[in-house]
Formats: structure tokens, sequence, C-alpha cells
């Protein structure tokens, strides 16, 4: 065979010599590792979104409840159900014929950071 010239059997594209053995497995480890980050960070922005929807469906809830005259455990009662197992803490405060509903859990995504989802809804309470 000439000098240069390729075994049939060699499939083999460009020049390459022992020092390239790996790095595409190299490459992928550390992609994948980028990609879970990322990934895991979408869950959590997602997790958080959801938990402060819930926040907010609890307090409209609650500000319902209270504009049709009910009492204050009936208010946190309901808001509470919709809060369901993530718990939380439910505050109603009523000034004049108005009435606050403030609804704060704790996010599912970081509950070691101390990072707190809060929403609120003011209603007309009826007489």
């Amino acid at each position: 065979m000439a000098r240069g010239a390729r075994h049939p059997r060699d499939t083999r594209v460009g020049p390459h010599d022992a020092s390239d053995r790996g790095a595409v497995t190299a490459e992928l480890a550390v992609g994948m590792v980028a990609v879970a980050a990322v990934l895991a960070a979408v869950l959590a922005t997602g997790a958080a979104t959801l938990t402060r929807l819930t926040c907010l469906d609890a307090a409209r809830t609650g500000a319902r409840v209270a504009a049709l005259g009910e009492p204050d455990d009936e208010v946190v009662a309901a808001a509470r159900q919709v809060l369901g197992s993530r718990g939380g803490d439910v505050r109603v405060a009523r000034e004049d014929h108005w009435v606050t509903v403030t609804v704060s859990t704790p996010f599912t995504a970081w509950p070691a950071a101390g990072a707190r989802a809060r929403a609120s809804a003011t209603s007309w309470a009826e007489p």
C-alpha cells in the first residue's frame, strides 16, 4: 500500500491522534450538567409561579366569602381549603365595609430558603 493511502477498513475521517480519545464524553458530561441546572431552575420557577397563583386564588376566595358577610373563621376556612395541603398563613382585616384577605405560604421549591408567596384580595363586605 502506498504511503498516506488508507486501508479499505479504515473509517476514520480526518487526522486523529490519541489525545482526542474521550473528548466527546467529557464535553457531553459538562453539557449535561448545564442542561440539568437549567432544567432545575425552570422547574423551580414553575413551582413558585403555581404557588403564587394558588395564594391568589385562596385570597380571592376568602374575599368573596367575606363579601357575603360570613365571619372571619369561615373566611379563613375557605382560603385554607383552596390552599389544601400547602398550608400557610391567612389573615383577615376589616376596615369600614372593606375586607382584605392576605394569604402567605412557603414556596415548595425552596423551603430552606424561607421564600414565601404572598397575595391579597380586597372586597366590599355586604352589611
